[in-house]
C-alpha cells in the first residue's frame, strides 16, 4: 500500500477518532459542570441515572432528541434552521490543526498525531473559530426575538473586542518561535523552556480573552439569565439547542488546546523523551496533551461557579482598555527577550 493511501486512511481514521472524541468531551463536561457546582455549592449534584449520577449525559441526549422541535411563526425558517450548524461546524473544525503528540510509526509509516499540519496553523485555528459568531448573529435575527436579537449583538460585540487582544497575545508566541506552525511551536518549548515562563502576561491576556470569545461566565452577557432569558438561544429547543449547547463545550476545548499548544508546552513533559521511545512516547505525549486539556476545562468549570457575571460596560472596558494595552506590552517584552538573544538561548 502506497504511503499517499496510508495517510489518507490515517486522515480518515483520526477525523473519526477526534469528532467521536469531541462528542464524549461534551457528554463528559456536562457531569463535570454539574458536579462541580455541587461541590462548590455543598450540594450532591446528580446522583439518580447510573452510578455517582455518570449516566446523566445520556438522559440529558435522549431528552434532546426526543423533545418536541418548535419553530416560532415568525421566524425567519432558513437561517433559523441554519444558525445552529454555522455555530456547531467551526468549532469542530477548529481542532483539525492541533497537534496532541509527534507521530506514530506503523508497518513503516509515519502517523502525525495531527489531521492537518499547515504551516499556518495557528493563524487557520483564530480564522475559523471566529466564525462561530456568525451562527450566533443568525440565530438571533432569524427569530424574531428581541432577547434574541440582544443576545446576538451582544456576542458580536464581545467577539470584536476580546477577538483583537487574543490576536495581540499570540503574535508574542509567534515572534518568539517564528513560525505559525503549531507543530514547531510546540517543538521549541521542550522540558521547561514553556511560553507561559517567558510570556506570563500573555498568557493572562489569552486566558481572559478565550473567556469572553466563548461566552463563558464571567462573560455570558450574550445569553444572560436575568436580562435576555437565554439570549440568542431564546426560541431554539431539542436537537437545534442541543447543538448550541454543544459549540460552546467544544469551542472551550479548542480554546483550551490551543491554550496548551502556544504556552503550556504542548504535549511535552520534562523527562518524558528520556523515559520513552518510538510508539509508547506517542501515546504517552498524547495522555499529556489531554491531561492539560483536562486541567483547563476544569479550571473552566471553576471559574463559572466562583465569579459573578460582569456588567456590559465592565466588559467592553477590560477588552479594550486593560487587556489590548496589556497585549502590546507583551509585544513590547518578547521582542527585547527576541533582540537580546535570550528567547532563542532559552528555548535551546
Amino acid at each position: 500500500m502506497s504511503d499517499a493511501t496510508v495517510q489518507l486512511l490515517a486522515t480518515l481514521v483520526k477525523i473519526a477518532v477526534i469528532l467521536g472524541a469531541l462528542q464524549a468531551m461534551v457528554a463528559g463536561m456536562t457531569w463535570v459542570e454539574r458536579r462541580v457546582s455541587a461541590w462548590m455549592q455543598d450540594r450532591q449534584g446528580p446522583n439518580r441515572v447510573g452510578p455517582f449520577g455518570l449516566l446523566q449525559p445520556v438522559a440529558d441526549g435522549i431528552k434532546f432528541i426526543l423533545k418536541e422541535d418548535l419553530v416560532p411563526p415568525t421566524a425567519h425558517r432558513p437561517l433559523y434552521v441554519l444558525a445552529p450548524a454555522m455555530a456547531l461546524a467551526p468549532a469542530l473544525v477548529g481542532f483539525c490543526v492541533i497537534p496532541f503528540g509527534t507521530a506514530l510509526l506503523i508497518a513503516g509509516h509515519r502517523i502525525p498525531l495531527v489531521i492537518a499540519d499547515v504551516d499556518a496553523g495557528v493563524l487557520a485555528v483564530l480564522a475559523i473559530s471566529a466564525m462561530g459568531v456568525y451562527g450566533i448573529a443568525m440565530a438571533g435575527w432569524a427569530s424574531n426575538n428581541k432577547y434574541s436579537q440582544m443576545g446576538s449583538l451582544r456576542s458580536s460585540a464581545q467577539l470584536i473586542s476580546y477577538e483583537l487582544a487574543l490576536g495581540v497575545a499570540v503574535i508574542g508566541v509567534v515572534m518568539g518561535a517564528g513560525t505559525l506552525r503549531p507543530a514547531m511551536i510546540v517543538a521549541r518549548q521542550g522540558d521547561w523552556a514553556w511560553n507561559i515562563l517567558l510570556q506570563p502576561l500573555g498568557f493572562l491576556v489569552f486566558l481572559v480573552a478565550a473567556f469572553a470569545e466563548t461566552n463563558r461566565a464571567p462573560f455570558d452577557l450574550p445569553e444572560a439569565e436575568s436580562e435576555l432569558v437565554a439570549g440568542y438561544h431564546t426560541e431554539y429547543s431539542g436537537m437545534k439547542f442541543a447543538m448550541f449547547f454543544m459549540a460552546e463545550y467544544i469551542n472551550m476545548a479548542v480554546s483550551s488546546a490551543l491554550m496548551v499548544t502556544l504556552y503550556l508546552g504542548g504535549w511535552n513533559l520534562p523527562g518524558l523523551d528520556r523515559l520513552l521511545s518510538g510508539n509508547a512516547l506517542a501515546l504517552a505525549q498524547a495522555g499529556v496533551f489531554l491531561a492539560k486539556l483536562a486541567f483547563l476545562l476544569f479550571f473552566f468549570v471553576w471559574v463559572r461557579w466562583t465569579l459573578p457575571r460582569f456588567r456590559y460596560d465592565q466588559l467592553m472596558r477590560l477588552g479594550w482598555k486593560v487587556l489590548l494595552p496589556l497585549a502590546f506590552l507583551n509585544i513590547v517584552w518578547v521582542g527585547a527577550l527576541v533582540a537580546s538573544g535570550l528567547y532563542d538561548r532559552w528555548q535551546g
